[in-house]
Formats: C-alpha cells, sequence, structure tokens
C-alpha cells in the first residue's frame, strides 16, 4: 500500500537541515562569548535538530514497506521525532527565559516538566495502546488524536517564549537585538504547514533555519556586549537613552558604580584577577538588576545601570540591594580581597532636561561617595598582613 510520501523531497529538505547544523558545528556558530548556559542550550538544540534530521527521512522511507524490521525502525523513528519536537519547545521557553532573566524560573521549570511528564506518559501508552500515532496492518504510519496534543503542546512553549520576550521588550529596549519573532516564526509555520499537509518534510530544516536566525540574532547582539563582563558597552548606553526618547519615555534612573581599590587587586593578585572581580561584580549587578534595567560597562572599572523604574526611592532600592548582594558575596567568598564599590546615581526627566548631562551628574555623585570610602581606607590600599 503507497504511503504518498515523496521520498525524494523528504530527503533533499533534511539533508539541506543537516548541512545547515554541520556548519553551525563545524564553525562554532553556536559559541558565543560570556553565555555559556545559553551556548550549552544552543548547542543541545541544534544536536537534537542533527539527529532528527538523519532519523527523519528513515521515517518517511520505511512508511509503507513490509516486515518485522520495517515496523520496529517506524516505529522507533517517529517515536524519537516527538521526543524532538518537546526538546525544541522546551529549549526555546528556556533559552528565552535566561537570555532575558538570566535564569530559568521555577515557574518555567515546573511547566516544562509537567509537559514532560504528559508526553512521556502518552508516548508510553502509545506502545501498548496507540493515541498518538499507529502503524498499521501494511506499516503506514497514522496519525491519532494524540498527534495534536504534541502539536498543541509544542506550540504553546513557542508561545510562551514569545510572550516572555514581548513583555520584557516592552521594558527593555536593549532586547531589539534579540528579536525572538524571527527565529519562532519558521518554527511555527513549519509545523502548521507539515500538519496541515501531511507527507512533506519541513519541520528539521525550519528548525534549522531558526538555529541560523538565533544565532546571527546573538552574534550581532555581542557587537554591543563587552566581551569580557558580558554587561552592555558604551555603544549601547546611547541607544538606550535614545529608545527612551522614541518611545516617550523620558524618566529613568540611573546610577554609576566604581570598583572600589580595582588598581591594588590588579597589582597585588594580578590583572587575571582584576579581570575576576569585575566579572563577579557584573554577574551580581546584572542578578538584582534582571530586567528591571541594563548594565554597562562604561570604562576600565566602571559601570552605568540604567533603570526602567523612575520612582524618587528607586536608585535608594537598588543601590542597597547591590550593597547587599555584595556583602552576600564576600561572606562565602574563598578570595583573599573583599568587592567594594563607590555607588551615585539619581532619577531624570530627558522632558523636562532634554540636553541634560546625566553622566556628569551621576559620576559626580559617585566620585562624592568614593571619597567617603578612603576617608576610612588607604588610597595607597598598603597589603595587609
Amino acid at each position: 500500500m503507497e504511503s504518498g510520501i515523496n521520498l525524494t523531497s523528504a530527503f533533499i529538505a533534511d539533508y539541506i537541515g543537516v548541512l545547515i547544523l554541520s556548519l553551525i558545528l563545524f564553525t562554532k556558530g553556536w559559541l558565543l562569548p560570556n553565555r555559556e548556559r545559553e551556548s550549552k542550550l544552543l548547542f543541545i538544540l541544534i544536536i537534537a535538530t542533527f539527529i532528527d534530521c538523519i532519523v527523519d527521512p528513515f521515517a518517511y522511507y520505511f512508511d509503507g514497506r513490509p516486515g518485522k524490521l520495517s515496523y520496529i525502525l517506524l516505529f522507533l523513528s517517529n517515536t524519537v521525532l516527538y521526543i524532538h519536537n518537546f526538546i525544541v519547545g522546551a529549549g526555546v521557553v528556556f533559552l528565552v527565559s535566561f537570555h532575558i532573566h538570566k535564569n530559568i524560573s521555577n515557574f518555567h521549570k515546573a511547566l516544562v516538566f509537567v509537559i514532560f511528564i504528559i508526553e512521556s506518559t502518552m508516548l508510553i501508552v502509545n506502545i501498548f495502546y496507540p493515541i498518538v500515532f499507529v502503524i498499521d496492518e501494511n506499516n503506514v504510519y497514522r496519525r491519532l488524536y494524540g498527534y495534536y496534543f504534541f502539536i498543541g503542546f509544542g506550540l504553546l512553549m513557542v508561545s510562551y517564549g514569545l510572550i516572555i520576550y514581548l513583555i520584557a521588550r516592552i521594558r527593555e529596549g536593549s532586547l531589539r537585538y534579540f528579536p525572538v519573532w524571527e527565529f519562532l516564526l519558521p518554527i511555527t509555520a513549519c509545523i502548521v504547514i507539515q500538519t496541515i499537509y501531511y507527507g512533506i518534510s519541513l519541520q528539521p530544516v525550519g528548525f534549522a533555519i531558526s538555529f541560523i536566525s538565533i544565532i546571527i540574532s546573538m552574534q550581532h547582539e555581542m557587537l554591543y556586549i563587552d566581551k569580557l563582563t558580558g554587561a552592555f558597552n558604551r555603544y549601547e548606553l546611547d541607544k538606550i537613552v535614545e529608545s527612551y526618547k522614541k518611545k516617550h519615555k523620558y524618566k529613568f534612573a540611573a546610577i554609576m558604580l566604581d570598583l572600589n581599590d580595582f588598581k591594588w587587586i590588579n597589582d597585588k593578585y594580578s590583572h587575571s584577577e582584576g579581570d575576576n572581580a569585575l566579572i563577579t561584580l557584573v554577574n551580581i549587578i546584572s542578578n538584582i538588576i534582571q530586567n528591571d534595567g541594563v548594565v554597562v560597562r562604561f570604562a576600565g572599572d566602571e559601570f552605568v545601570v540604567i533603570i526602567n523604574k523612575a520612582d524618587e526611592n528607586t536608585v535608594t532600592e537598588y543601590t542597597e540591594r547591590i550593597k547587599a548582594g555584595i556583602d552576600e558575596y564576600n561572606k562565602t567568598s574563598d578570595k583573599p580581597y573583599q568587592l567594594s564599590t563607590a555607588i551615585g546615581g539619581d532619577v531624570f526627566d530627558l522632558y523636562n532636561n532634554s540636553d541634560m548631562d546625566f553622566m556628569k551628574k551621576i559620576d559626580d555623585l559617585m566620585y562624592i561617595n568614593k571619597n567617603e570610602y578612603y576617608k576610612t581606607h588607604d588610597r595607597r590600599r598598603q597589603v595587609q598582613g
């Protein structure tokens, strides 16, 4: 019995996906500086889709072919394809969540875990009692109602990833370098088309195209990222302020931080250790700010934090939280030095002061705090015994 599948087109589509993914792997396009967790997520997604592109044509090849071996290989290959759909959906949620919030919330983990349990149970049940798909007496694959649960869950996770992005995008202008919809669109379109028109292979190559879009977006974003610390660089600072003006959002809070005794750390413990101190400081600040604002490396050991909130207590609130975060780090750190920062900030209104040099203002405030620090600390920072 004919299965109605065009094997030639299926093989061509899948192995175009293999070629695309191979180029990404060989050129290490998935490896992003200072984005270790995101790089690992991308690598897992690429490897999973690479396997999917290899397995997919075999699922088509054995469809309708007689024999017990064809039945087993057809059943196993289709099961692998369903598992891949879950991996991509979960990976999208985790990647978007981590890129925006710097972590994966317990809610996101719980959501993915619940879907994993449901889909795993359905695939196990499907072995004994077909509910997702069935291989009939002629070894022809047919979808059952459970198939649409998998498609629904896949679209749910992709849509949820888009919602996470859109909410954060409204709040944070710098996410313009991470246009989630550009790589979710090919995935969604291919899932919908392949669902409607059975017998064509679009999902694997669609996923491969999406990963190219992800990598291009992230590599573009890296132009505005400080390569050492992972904070944004000075070029991004001007763009952030301009984006506020374009959105008619003129009020924001700005805080400048300077790492105390940075030269002493470099001279006493090496420049490598000084780099580690800067990276640690940015990680502490980023975990506190999350998507309430952005962290910019302004120069050397000076950082600027732009916060979307503009309440009168914003600067005090975040200054205290940053200090508390640094204190907590110092309590558990095994470093022979402790981190300390001079901090100064204020709330600014660009609408009433369009030509205002807010950088000079926060720089002056920061140096007032630094002078207070050195009233009780030796500026020469002699080595303590």
